[in-house]
């Protein structure tokens, strides 16, 4: 059956986030890819965080991040401006820990064919970007982004962990951000749900090319009839943490029970 939840299904910020992580980043790729091409493409680019199982998902102390390889940004200015390039990660030495495993995390770089420049990056947060020595290397990472001339679309769908710091933000489960980088440092942000739809968010591009549309919410939904993830998720039981309030709660309830699932204990 689909997810009971027409926005962010709750149940997926457990066990399974990692693997609907890098399925959902996969698929954003996927659903872009025909929009942009042949002048673009959607290409997946990998890095590693070592971590210790034991610790749990958050809040592992002994988190390390390393890479594959180098990218460079690298955009052409106006005339009379002089050019420059920003290191967005930079490789480091393989470490070995024990008991630690290597868990990938994927994003989207969006790059032009003629150059393979690097144009916008699609973020989809994770437990490591949002906890401990994780969450201080990605912010490392994003505000040397953020220096470029080069797109920031982040995507948080996990109440947990640390928030990206913007004033004004309403207290809402998830959160969609844009970076254009000719608005900077103004960031469009859409507020998300786990009980209405999604957003749809114009993916920007090089002038004077239109952007391409992303619908998050067809591209979660996706994921979930591709891997089946109500046959894995129990709705008798409470949502994974963080604790929700009593408002929330009350209307996961009322979805699950038009779905036909009543929870076995609240929270």
């Amino acid at each position: 059956m689909p997810s009971p939840f027409p926005g962010m299904d709750p149940y997926l910020e457990g066990e399974l986030f990692q693997e609907f992580h890098e399925r959902l980043t996969h698929q954003i790729s996927v659903e872009l890819m025909p929009q942009i091409q042949p002048c673009y493409v959607a290409l997946l680019a990998k890095r590693y965080i070592l971590d210790r199982p034991a610790v749990g998902l958050f809040g592992a102390p002994d988190q390390r991040v390393f890479y594959p390889d180098v990218h460079v940004v690298e955009r052409r200015l106006k005339e009379n401006k002089a050019p420059f390039a920003a290191t967005l990660a930079v490789g480091e030495p393989t470490v070995s820990l024990p008991g630690a495993l290597e868990t990938p995390q994927l994003s989207v770089e969006i790059r032009d064919v003629a150059e393979q420049r690097l144009v916008t990056l699609i973020e989809i947060l994770a437990p490591a970007n949002k906890s401990g020595a994780g969450y201080d290397e990605y912010q490392r990472r994003r505000l040397e982004l953020l220096k470029t001339e080069t797109h920031l679309l982040e995507i948080d769908l996990l109440r947990q962990g640390t928030r990206i710091a913007l004033y004004g933000m309403p207290p809402v489960p998830y959160y969609v951000y844009l970076g254009r980088f000719e608005q900077r440092p103004h960031t469009d942000v859409w507020c998300a749900f786990f009980d209405k739809r999604l957003p749809r968010v114009s993916i920007p591009l090089l002038p004077p090319d239109a952007g391409a549309a992303m619908d998050l919410q067809r591209a979660v939904d996706a994921c979930f009839a591709l891997v089946g993830y109500d046959l894995l998720i129990d709705y008798t039981q409470p949502p994974p943490p963080p604790a929700m309030s009593a408002e929330e709660l009350a209307r996961i309830d009322e979805r699950l029970r038009a779905a036909g699932v009543r929870r076995a204990t609240t929270v």
